[in-house]
């Protein structure tokens, strides 16, 4: 129907998971590449979560169709498994066992426990051939608590020097609580990469549509500016939604005759399927720009300050008849991209921390009088590693931390270099200290680069 009038090879809003749809958002695109990184590292245990239609399952599709031919696969879909099934479905992934012997109950008499055995024979078989292994496991908050117990046994399948299977736990935003209950913190302390998935913003919700026309072979329809505005407020940016909403539209506009898609037929679109557009409450949006608030309530409290004391001594020294000194006192100079490019753990590289901003210029226009304050002594901290992802710097604060340092992070931003995030260890108030784990650091693996700043 409408897929044929409007010269679709493809269905462009198909809700099945198929990985060549894959849009890369920026949420899309961190977790893509933080799970092709733990999987080469063999991290051990990751956990994505997402709310309901994010993509989590097509992001899974895309990740396993990226990998070579030495890594091992199995994807569980069907989360409502015995312990045993769901070692047997691990072992028929990855080829142990064929789909005709399990049907004809090959396994069927074997205990958990030669499951367990045969499966740690066949990872340790893949280490002489540089291959390994990966467990992808779908809408994880579904498993029964035994089964997470069984799954946390497995991660102890290793060697002296690595996880012999990478386990990647995949599911909706309540994984994450089900994981912290008492039960099973032994489980949630070996997961070492958690990320979340994010609805898509307004602007890639209008480039989510155009990726999928595009991929569908679609160059004769388009939707307008307003009716993308009305997709993105009726799905909230999730991606489910959006396919359905627009596969609506593209009918709607089919019976209409028309190969522009306007907010009239997003709306009757969505009037169908019972969508409310989203409306954003005081109290959300008020919780999104907290930060921006505090650091803005923050250096209004402080030049208020400033002013007070300025005035207050002002007056007191016209009283007593004696000049008052000359001083500047401005708001912090705008940011400056004046350093060169540092690099970071693995190769990955930033621009260095910026300077401390304690100087000030002599001609701003912003001037009080009022005494001089006093200098403040400098701290140091040591830069380890600027990634442009920030799961990956994540990743670095967790190693560190493990290590027992002190791992604050910077989120740099200019120009020439765009957003860098920072992995910092400090501060240190005395330069010989930060000296000495500067020197500790870099005999680590991978921190030989770690640099000391001023701040």
């Amino acid at each position: 129907m409408h897929e044929e009038y409007y010269g679709f090879s493809d269905k462009p809003f198909s809700l099945t998971p198929d990985p060549k749809y894959l849009y890369k958002s920026e949420t899309h695109a961190s977790a893509f590449d933080l799970l092709q990184y733990a999987i080469r590292r063999r991290e051990g245990f990751v956990v994505v979560t997402g709310d309901i239609g994010t993509g989590k399952t097509t992001l899974c599709r895309a990740i396993l169709e990226q990998l070579d031919r030495k890594t091992f696969t199995a994807l569980v879909l069907n989360p409502f498994l015995s312990e045993e099934d769901l070692l047997r479905l691990i072992l028929q992934d990855f080829g142990v066992v064929s789909r005709e012997e399990m049907k004809r109950g090959r396994l069927a008499g074997v205990t958990k426990q030669e499951l367990i055995d045969t499966l740690n024979e066949f990872l340790l078989s893949l280490l002489p051939l540089g291959a390994g292994a990966l467990l992808i496991i779908d809408e994880a908050q579904n498993l029964p608590r035994q089964v997470l117990e069984q799954i946390r046994i497995l991660s102890n399948l290793e060697t002296n020097r690595e996880k012999l299977l990478q386990i990647v736990l995949v599911g909706q935003l309540n994984l994450k609580e089900l994981l912290r209950s008492p039960e099973l913190r032994q489980l949630d302390q070996r997961v070492s990469i958690r990320y979340e998935l994010r609805p898509l913003t307004r602007e890639e919700t209008a480039a989510y549509i155009a990726h999928r026309l595009t991929i569908a072979g679609g160059s004769v329809v388009s939707f307008a500016p307003k009716a993308l505005e009305l997709v993105h407020k009726y799905t909230g940016g999730v991606p489910r939604l959006i396919n359905l909403l627009c596969d609506r539209a593209l009918l709607g506009g089919y019976s209409a005759r028309t190969q522009r898609i306007t907010p009239e037929i997003v709306t009757a679109a969505a009037t169908g399927l019972d969508l409310v557009a989203t409306r954003r409450s005081i109290v959300g949006w008020v919780k999104r720009h907290a930060p921006a608030f505090a650091a803005g309530a923050a250096l209004t409290a402080m030049l208020a300050s400033a002013v007070t004391y300025a005035v207050t001594t002002l007056q007191a020294r016209a009283t007593a008849g004696k000049p008052a000194a000359h001083v500047v006192v401005q708001a912090p100079p705008a940011e400056r991209d004046t350093t060169p490019p540092v690099t970071g753990m693995k190769g990955t590289s930033g621009p260095a921390i910026p300077v401390a901003e304690d100087s000030q210029p002599a001609n701003d226009s912003r001037q009080l009088t009022q005494p001089a304050p006093a200098s403040r002594a400098p701290s140091y901290s040591i830069l380890v590693g600027s990634f442009r992802y920030e799961p990956e710097a994540a990743l670095l604060i967790g190693q560190l931390s493990e290590l027992g340092y002190r791992t604050p992070s910077a989120r740099v931003s200019s120009s020439a270099h765009g957003t860098w995030h920072q992995v910092l260890i400090g501060p240190y108030n005395e330069l010989e200290l930060a000296k000495q784990d500067q020197s500790r650091v870099r005999q680590l693996p991978g921190y030989a680069d770690a640099q000391l700043v001023t701040q």
